[in-house]
């Protein structure tokens, strides 16, 4: 089994147990350090959603950071017990835990959310499955996060603002787009 370690906050330097998984990418430290550098480190009083849930890093990263409230949404079984197993024994109070199908939680989320972070299995369709719901879900000054096989300039009426590459990973900061 493999570790990821939160990289900044009150649970810095923790690590949580990543569950083997099909699919299962755990984000790596350097970007989410880098995620959170863009971000300005302190998410006090942010509501958070991190909707392909898996390792929980990049939600417990929010949470441990100040964020008032993360939803995580995660439908692999095994790994929603992985992360409920985190939130318990590092307190995690302001962390909700949905076990559940992530198109079906977006098209009936109580957003909006400030920050909501999409790193989605690849080659599966998620990101352009997921558009119809992304005005809704982000705040109207919200942010997105996407984790993608491929760099994307855009998604729906958001534009990258930051983006950056690790390894396969392809990851972008987005805001809307401004009229």
């Amino acid at each position: 089994m493999s570790r990821v370690r939160i990289t900044g906050g009150q649970w810095r330097s923790r690590l949580l147990n990543v569950t083997d998984a099909a699919g299962l990418r755990p984000t790596p430290d350097r970007v989410r350090e880098t995620l959170f550098n863009w971000l300005g480190q302190d998410l006090t009083g942010w509501r958070c959603l991190d909707l392909f849930a898996g390792s929980g890093a990049l939600g417990f990263e929010a949470a441990s950071r100040g964020a008032a409230s993360v939803v995580m949404v995660e439908c692999n079984p095994r790994a929603f017990a992985q992360l409920r197993a985190h939130a318990g024994s590092l307190g995690a109070d302001r962390v909700e835990l949905i076990r559940g199908d992530a198109l079906k939680f977006a098209a009936s989320a109580p957003g909006p959310f400030d920050l909501v972070m999409l790193d989605p299995p690849y080659h599966k369709g998620w990101l352009d499955r997921l558009t119809p719901w992304l005005d809704a879900l982000v705040a109207p000054d919200g942010r997105l996060y996407v984790e993608a096989e491929q760099p994307l300039e855009s998604l729906s009426d958001f534009v990258a603002v930051r983006s950056g590459r690790a390894g396969q990973v392809c990851f972008q900061l987005m805001e809307r787009q401004q009229a």
